[in-house]
Parts: C-alpha cells; structure tokens; sequence
C-alpha cells in the first residue's frame, strides 16, 4: 500500500481507529433548533464515514442551552431528549466502520447577545407553534443592527474582556455558574457515552470558554479559577474529572486545544498563549488522564491563524503538533492544513502527529480517504481554502440555512442530492460553451450520467476567470479548483475542444439535444469617465493575464473588491507604488472579514495609500482627479490607472442560440456574476436536473 501509515490502525485510549484520517469537527448549521440531528445532518457525516475517515468528531455541540449557544442549528448534548436522536446517527456512522466522538463545547465570550437565552427560551415555544422558528430567523437575519444596539443580555466570559471579532459585552460567572457549567459538561459526556458514541472531545481551541480560562489574556479572575497556572486550569481539569466520575476511565476524552492564541501574528507578541505554555498544558492535560491531544491555534481574534484563506502554506502550522508530540506520550491529533496524502503521510512518518485530520478536504471530497488506499489520489477534488463553508454558515445561521463547499455542490445536500446519477444521458450529445469552473462542472455531471459532453473552449486551456484569479501572490491554490474539475470531466468521458470558439454553425453540426451556455463574465470598462480610454488605462484582466506589464510606476487601482485588492498586491509586488480609490467610506464593503485581514496588512507593509469616499471623474497624462463626498476635487499622482470596478456576464450568444435550440441553459457568471461556490452549483443543479 503507498500510504501504509495513513491506513493503519491506532488506538485512542481504548477506541481502535482503523485509520489515521479524522473527520475535523465544523459547525455547518443542518441540525434542528432543539439540537437534534436531522436526516440531511446525518447522511452528511455518514458521507464522511463511507468515504473511508476512520474517526468522525461531531461539530461544536453545546452542553449549555442558556448561555451556551453557538449556532441556532447546531447539535446538543444538554437534555436526555438529545440521546435517542444521536444514538440513529451513531449507529448510521458505525455501519461504515468509522468511530464516532462528540465535540463539547461552550463558546463564553465568542457568543451572539441575539442567542443567549432567546434558544433556550424558545425550545417550547417551536414544539407547539410550527411556525415560530420561521418567524425566529426571519427577526435573526437583522443580527448585526441587534447586536449593535446592545440591549440584549451579555455574553457569559471567565472576565470582562470583550472578544474584539464579536464586539460583545462581557461578564465574569459567578462561582456558581462555573460549578453549573462543569456539570453541564459531564453530563452531556454521559449521554454521548449513552447513545453508544466512542469518546467525547472538549473544545479548548478558538477562543471558545475552556480556552478563556486557559489563557492569561482573557482569565483575569483573582479567585481559585483565575491567577496561577494551576488555577487557570481548574476548570478543565474539573471538567476531566467530572466525566471521569460519570463515565468511568475507558471512555475516550480528547481536548481541541489553543497551543499558541497567536496574538503575535496581529502586533500584540507577550499576549495569551504562546507555544511553550501551550505545550505546558498539554503536559499537565495528559497528567490528568486525557486519552490524545487535538492540536490548534489561534481565537477569533486571530482567525486566520486556524481557519486560513488560500494564501497561507500547506503545514505550517505543522511546528505545534510537532513540539506537543515531543512532550507527551499519548496520541496527537493535528489538521495543519494537510491538502493530500502524500502531506498526510509525510506527517506522519516523520513523527510530527499520530492522526491527520481533515476538515475542509472532507467537504471538498468526502471519498478523500478511500481514493488515496485506492491509489486513486488525482481524482481527489481538492479544498481551495476559499473560506466560502465558513462564510456560508456564518450567513445561514441566522437565515436558517446550512454552509456549502465551492467546489462540491453537494455538501450538505446529501440527503436531498444522492450520490449516484441517473444512467439516462443515453450518448445524447450536450454542448456546453466555456470551459470555466461552471462549464466544468455541468459536463462532469452530465458525462457521469452518461450524455456525450462536448465542451467549446476558445482559449488554449480550461480555466476561464481562475486563469486570473491564480495570478496574485500566493493564490496559486486557486488552480486546484479548475484542474480537479477538468480532471473529473474528462476521466468520465467528457470532450473538450480547445481553441475553438462556439458558433450557432459549428453547434447545429453537432445536432445537440442540449447547449449549456458557460461563457462567465468580463471585466467592465465604464465610459463616462473622462480618459478612461487612455493608452495609460487598463482593467485587472489585462495585468493579471500579463498583458499589460507595469514596473517603477505610480498606479491608481479603482475599487477595492478582492480582484481590486489581490491585483494591487501583485502590482506592488511587481515594484510599483499603489493607491487604491474606493467610492465607498470602507476598503472593501461586503467582502468576507478574513480575506481583508489577510491582505491589507500585506498592502499597508508595501506603503499603499487608500483614498475611501472617493470618487474618480477624469484621467489625465500622469494624474487622475477625484470627486470626494463633500463634492470638492482632488487631483493625485497616476502613471497608470488599473480599473476593478466589477465584472459582466458574457452572453452575447445566448438569444440566437434560444432559436436554433430547443434546450438552451445559461449557468455561472454567463447568467448572474457571482462566487465560485454559485457558478459550480448553478451548473451542477442544471446538468442534474436535464431531461
């Protein structure tokens, strides 16, 4: 076997896994608001597990109903009411020979004012009214206004240090309410251990409550719970030796912990839990009878340091688990931003972990685990960390809608969207135009149902907007998206004609039963700007695909949008000084937080200059003039102007192929100019649904 570690078995505690690969816990928002687990939830995990991970850890499952809700549709272990319903999906997730633990967890600080209570509060209301959880997430979708208003009941934290991300007030527990919550903890354990779960995980990583106790930055208590290392601790250790009490000493308990809170990473170094520390409570974990260590980093307020955006490196994170697996003598789980195998392997021969584990690659590609011990790893559809799950879920849970994946429309639609096709496409003949992430998709859809795709390509490669969107620094991750879909097309059979632009003629002799029209979108060049069509103007489709070279020049990037931002960087990098002018009061309004933090500290450190509430209204031979709020000029320095004003569909085709076709479907930016995660699911619910 190429990959003999990766599947081998190991023991957690008394638990045998038959493998190395772990199902990462991710809230993704497909339970019930009472905390039980739906069909959609359980065929979603049940995925993972007939792909071939051999340890599934559930998401966030709170133990807490009043102040300890993270997601109005995540699971819970905080009534006996939750043992039946999550006893089905054990045993759904035993039947594919994978173990199953459950994730503990309290939130404390990184919690939503719009939920303390109102869950909790609301149990009763929703088993009696079927429409009152309509009605909920009707009121929640208008959170952040809520939450602004401060006028509902604050976050429970170990101090009253407020979580900068969620802006929350705070306050210290009472002693009692700290008792209560260990409670909560230990008896939520027993029902896991009653459903006939495998172990339980505590979640100690992520800012979440036992890591508030943990750190020095958010645990500033002066009594028996806060000071010392030793009572910072207390929490988590009598949390240990409740469930201990109550489930006996073979039940498997794994702590998700914080080793470093990476305050560094965002100027604040001295801060929270750095590496040595972290490794000194691992130690002192495992001298409390814990069973493995599930390594990771970083609090909301250091997000990107655990959940990363496409630019940061596969494994670097890696020097964590390493340190811990040096200083303790139990098993090391560790995810480190592992993408393949062949990374996983490596991990493990060299001693860094004992059990790989895979959060975003599993929604990706839940057959991750079984294509590799099949020898099968190219067919692998790999995560781009475009952090569109995490983003989807954010908005969802409070619109009562799950996360998706970007790259796998399926993910958590599993129970609405089997896996197998329909072998109906009987040869017939669909000609999709565009050989973009949209184009990919419906032909690899539709060559797995058995239709002859035949893409038109009139580029020399697939590709389409990723072509540009790989280009900036260090986004080369976004390839993985368009070459693992062009792989899945092809190896099903789909044909591809490169250089060849789509004509009404070229298609009628191909006498196609459908056309899928996949031509994505264009960068916009508005007209009623003075100059704009200057030889000193450009749009970022013309540096990004590298015909327009710039070096040594002052250049004026108009918008900030992320194809703004990423194409000011390159630019920078490329040598040349930036102001990005930005219509808006805010750089980037509407853009995902944790791609902004990512890249404008890059920008600032290149000496950038942004100019918000800025309008520009004439170009000129070396400067451009802007219009501010206030109606007043100012003229700035521009050798060159980059335009990154938005982008639009491209399809010019689509009325005359209406007439000569009688099937004609329009997917992708072609049809409204959208993510990634909306052109693959818009071509994968159009070539699934072809008749």
């Amino acid at each position: 076997m190429k990959y003999e570690t990766l599947f081998s078995p190991m023991n957690v505690g008394t638990v045998t896994i038959k493998n190395r690969v772990v199902m990462s816990p991710m809230v993704m928002g497909t339970g019930r608001p009472d905390g039980t687990p739906t069909e959609r939830m359980i065929r979603y995990y049940e995925e993972r597990a007939k792909g071939g991970a051999g340890l599934i850890i559930t998401e966030a499952t709170r133990v807490d109903d009043v102040t300890g809700p993270l997601h109005p549709l995540q699971l819970a272990m905080s009534s006996d009411k939750h043992v039946a319903p999550f006893a089905e999906m054990v045993e759904r997730i035993h039947r594919h020979g994978a173990k199953i633990f459950c994730q503990l967890h309290h939130p404390g600080r990184q919690n939503y004012s719009i939920l303390i209570g109102t869950m909790h509060l609301s149990q009763p209301v929703g088993a009696v009214w079927s429409g009152y959880w309509g009605m909920f997430f009707k009121i929640a979708a208008f959170n952040d206004l809520l939450e602004r208003s401060r006028l509902l009941p604050a976050v429970v934290a170990p101090s009253a240090v407020p979580c900068r991300h969620q802006k929350q007030k705070t306050r210290a527990l009472r002693v009692s309410e700290i008792e209560k919550i260990i409670r909560e903890f230990g008896d939520a354990a027993l029902r896991v251990q009653k459903s006939g779960a495998d172990g339980v995980e505590l979640h100690a990583a992520h800012g979440y409550l036992i890591q508030q106790f943990l750190s020095p930055h958010t645990n500033r208590r002066t009594d028996g719970y806060g000071g010392s290392f030793e009572n910072r601790l207390r929490f988590v250790k009598e949390i240990i030796a409740d469930i201990r009490k109550k489930c006996g000493d073979t039940f498997p308990i794994v702590v998700r912990l914080s080793v470093d809170e990476f305050y560094q990473e965002i100027g604040e170094s001295g801060q929270g839990i750095e590496l040595p520390e972290g490794v000194k409570i691992a130690k002192a974990l495992e001298r409390l009878g814990i069973d493995a260590i599930d390594v990771s980093g970083g609090t909301y307020e250091t997000k990107n340091q655990w959940l990363e955006p496409v630019t940061f490196a596969a494994g670097w994170r890696d020097h964590l688990a390493k340190a811990v697996k040096e200083a303790v003598h139990i098993p090391v789980l560790a995810a480190n931003l592992t993408r393949t195998p062949a990374e996983a392997e490596a991990k493990l021969m060299s001693g860094i972990q004992d059990f790989v584990s895979l959060g975003r690659p599993l929604l990706a590609d839940p057959e991750w685990a079984n294509k590799a011990q099949a020898g099968k790893e190219e067919s692998i559809k790999r995560c781009i960390n475009c952090l569109w799950c995490f983003e989807s879920m954010l908005k969802g849970g409070f619109s009562g809608t799950s996360g998706t994946c970007a790259v796998n429309p399926r993910t958590c639609k599993e129970s609405v969207q089997p896996e197998a096709f329909p072998q109906d496409g009987r040869g017939r003949t669909v000609a999709v135009i565009g050989a973009g992430p949209a184009g990919l998709t419906a032909a690899g859809v539709l060559a797995k149902r058995g239709f002859h795709a035949v893409i038109f390509e009139k580029e020399s490669r697939a590709g389409g907007q990723l072509l540009l969107g790989k280009e900036p620094p260090h986004k080369e991750k976004i390839a993985w998206c368009y070459e693992d879909l062009l792989h899945a097309a092809t190896e099903n059979g789909a044909e591809i004609r490169y250089n060849t632009p789509a004509t009404t003629e070229e298609l009628k002799r191909l006498e196609p039963y459908a056309v899928i029209l996949a031509s994505g979108g264009e960068a916009v060049t508005p007209r009623g700007i003075a100059g704009v069509c200057g030889n000193n103007v450009c749009t970022v489709t013309e540096i990004l695909n590298g015909s327009v070279d710039l070096s040594g020049k002052q250049v004026a990037v108009v918008g900030s949008g992320m194809t703004g931002l990423e194409t000011a960087e390159l630019l920078c990098a490329q040598g040349n000084r930036v102001s990005i002018i930005e219509m808006a009061n805010t750089i980037a309004p509407g853009v995902y937080h944790q791609h902004t933090d990512d890249i404008l500290p890059k920008l600032k450190a290149y000496g950038t200059a942004f100019h918000t509430g800025s309008r520009l209204t004439k170009i000129c031979d070396g400067s451009i003039v802007l219009t501010l709020a206030d109606g007043t000029a100012k003229t700035l320095p521009a050798d060159h102007v980059v335009l990154a004003v938005g982008v639009r569909s491209r399809n010019e085709l689509a009325e005359a192929l209406k007439t000569a076709f009688p099937r004609v479907f329009i997917v992708g930016d072609a049809k409204k100019i959208g993510r990634i995660a909306e052109a693959t699911r818009s071509a994968y619910e159009t070539a699934r649904a072809l008749s």
